[in-house]
């Protein structure tokens, strides 16, 4: 008597991609005894209140494992949490150095040092928001795979953690503008509302890029290359509405710079912290602006990534 093995199955010949097909959808036999006992899909997708809900009852892992992140970033370095402060600082050192001195944008900006300095913590909240948020599923595969939880809790945690650094920045960003003598004004309450509504349009930016970067990892490596073109044209070392001027740019080259959202946070920030930054720099409706950006990333980014809370870490 002689043992024989099963062949392997065969593989899809050269210059062929194989191609997933569609799950066979139950019998309705078998839905109707699923529904009688109360059973379900695993991993199905819930409705949008219903996962709307998931989510804000993992608001306290959501806040720890934000927190986790923060603590564990620079745990090896010497300097520690150090580093979340000198980063963006050392940035704008070097932007100063190449755009202020050497490019000489600093002529026509008053309170240059200060305008920079918000313009490069804003940008690189926003920035690093994008970029993390690329890396939330794809990074956590690990952690998608064994426990169910909303994965929408991987991208705003990351989001999270990065507003946790920028308050402390913003900390700094205030001895730097009373060091460089502006004095303190009641503008600088509007500073929190910009704040916030950055942070709302972040989120719903990190959603939509976690739900990209789950299904193309490489996009995290094209990142970079496309945040780097965002940042010079958001007007993070230059002034925008003074260089446009003075290049007579059309109507439509104009909006589309102010409308940039990056370019209108930052420069809401500057608005509410800058003596020198006044109403006329600011697109018209700045703040209706920033709502509506801020709603539509927002809201936009949830449902997105939503539709696809079944497919994350299969395959």
């Amino acid at each position: 008597m002689s043992l024989t093995t099963a062949p392997p199955p065969p593989s899809a010949p050269p210059g062929h991609t194989r191609v997933r097909l569609p799950r066979k959808p139950p019998s309705p036999e078998a839905a109707r005894l699923a529904a009688a006992h109360g059973l379900r899909v695993s991993g199905e997708r819930p409705g949008l209140s219903a996962y709307a809900r998931q989510l804000w009852g993992r608001r306290q892992f959501i806040a720890a494992f934000a927190t986790a992140r923060m603590n564990a970033t620079y745990s090896t370095a010497r300097l520690g949490q150090v580093w979340h402060l000198m980063t963006p600082l050392l940035n704008a050192a070097v932007y100063y150095l190449i755009f202020g001195v050497v490019l000489n944008t600093r002529q026509h900006t008053p309170q240059f040092i200060p305008y920079l300095v918000t313009g490069v913590f804003v940008w690189d909240f926003f920035s690093s928001a994008l970029n993390s948020g690329t890396r939330a599923v794809s990074g956590n595969l690990g952690l998608v795979r064994a426990l169910q939880f909303p994965r929408a809790a991987l991208p705003v945690s990351t989001v999270v953690q990065l507003f946790q650094q920028l308050l402390v920045t913003m900390g700094a960003l205030v001895l730097i503008l009373l060091a460089f003598g502006q004095p303190p004004r009641p503008s600088w309450l509007l500073a929190l509302p910009a704040l916030l509504l950055l942070a709302v349009f972040c989120a719903g930016c990190a959603l939509v890029m976690a739900r990209i970067g789950s299904r193309n990892p490489d996009v995290s490596q094209l990142m970079p290359f496309v945040l780097r073109t965002w940042m010079y044209a958001s007007g993070v070392m230059w002034n925008i509405s003074h260089t446009l001027q003075e290049h007579h740019a059309p109507q439509a080259v104009v909006l589309a710079f102010q409308w940039n959202p990056a370019a209108l946070f930052i420069d809401l920030m500057r608005f509410a912290l800058l003596d020198s930054f006044h109403a006329g720099q600011l697109p018209h409706h700045a703040w209706a602006l920033a709502v509506g950006w801020a709603v539509l990333a927002g809201v936009g980014g949830f449902v997105y990534f939503w539709k696809a809370e079944e497919e994350y870490g299969r395959g």
